[in-house]
């Protein structure tokens, strides 16, 4: 009966951390999404800053190259990461003036919301001062 008792306290722990490991495997790398021979910088105005998890995203209307209104929406890396490398959250605002150096997404469609996804790398204040997004496209990436 001990050895019964064991060995499904042993299947369910085991059932627990594969449960666990889950989210750490559906997370993306940078690059099956996003393409680092495509850099571009944009100017606009934050139009939403969402602090969620898996990525803070920065959304700025900016005009295209048709002169064109249209939304980034700028993925940065974890909002753990922005406030270890210093970001606060209120360091943007709605409305605030910035240029972001980004990568574009592999996929050129437009997301659901009709904004444009990009992974931000920098983000130009108009104070002048630049915060590192956090992005992971100068990583290495890990052995295979």
């Amino acid at each position: 009966m001990k050895s019964k008792t064991k060995i499904s306290s042993l299947i369910a722990g085991v059932i627990l951390l594969a449960a666990g490991a889950r989210p750490t495997f559906a997370h993306h790398s940078f690059a099956a999404e996003f393409d680092s021979n495509k850099p571009f910088t944009v100017t606009g105005v934050v139009s939403k800053v969402a602090w969620q998890n898996p990525h803070v995203y920065v959304y700025v209307d900016a005009k295209d190259q048709s002169g064109k209104m249209v939304t980034y929406a700028l993925e940065c890396n974890s909002v753990n990461t922005l406030l270890h490398k210093g970001w606060t959250r209120d360091a943007l605002k709605k409305g605030d003036q910035v240029t972001v150096s980004a990568y574009a997404a592999k996929d050129p469609r437009p997301l659901l919301d009709g904004s444009y996804h990009a992974n931000a790398r920098s983000i130009k204040m108009a104070d002048g001062h630049t915060v590192s997004a956090g992005t992971s496209a100068d990583e290495p990436s890990p052995k295979q």
